[in-house]
């Protein structure tokens, strides 16, 4: 009788890059980093391709971020400009980044019009933005791996 076969165990930081090549999830979170370069350099307004929950939320953050050091230097300035170019500099990308993010959902990216929709679209949104991506390529490309290109 033939012993049946051992299921691999292994933990998301041991994950084996083979595995995340055959259609898992990605082994390990991008970096705030890493989330920023891509966001806010690589792809600042690269609409297609899938984007996982941590490149969305560690731009978001980042993002945030900005903004707030932008509003406290208005407050000391008395200007309003840095707030402007901060928010001016920053929504394409944000936009990207969240069109990515619905792609790896398996979600059209128009559908972040959906926020329009007060308060039940932003939290339907929201619920959208924390749901795990798809484990597999999906029509918007294939799994996100979190990692830089060399």
């Amino acid at each position: 009788m033939e012993a049946a076969p051992q299921p691999m165990n292994f933990s998301p930081t041991q994950m084996p890059v083979q595995m995340v090549a055959m259609g898992t999830r990605p082994a390990k979170a991008m970096s705030f980093g890493d989330a920023m370069q891509t966001s806010f350099k690589m792809k600042y307004a690269t609409f297609s391709g899938r984007a996982s929950r941590s490149e969305f939320w560690w731009s978001y953050l980042g993002w945030l971020l900005i903004v707030i050091a932008a509003v406290v230097l208005d407050v000391v300035t008395g200007l309003g400009l840095f707030t402007v170019v901060a928010y001016l500099g920053g929504i394409l990308p944000m936009l990207a980044v969240m069109v990515r993010r619905l792609h790896d959902t398996g979600r059209s990216g128009w559908m972040f019009l959906i926020g329009l929709i007060p308060l039940v679209g932003g939290i339907l949104l929201l619920v959208w933005y924390v749901t795990d991506g798809q484990p597999m390529d999906n029509p918007y490309g294939a799994v996100p791996t979190n990692t830089m290109p060399l």
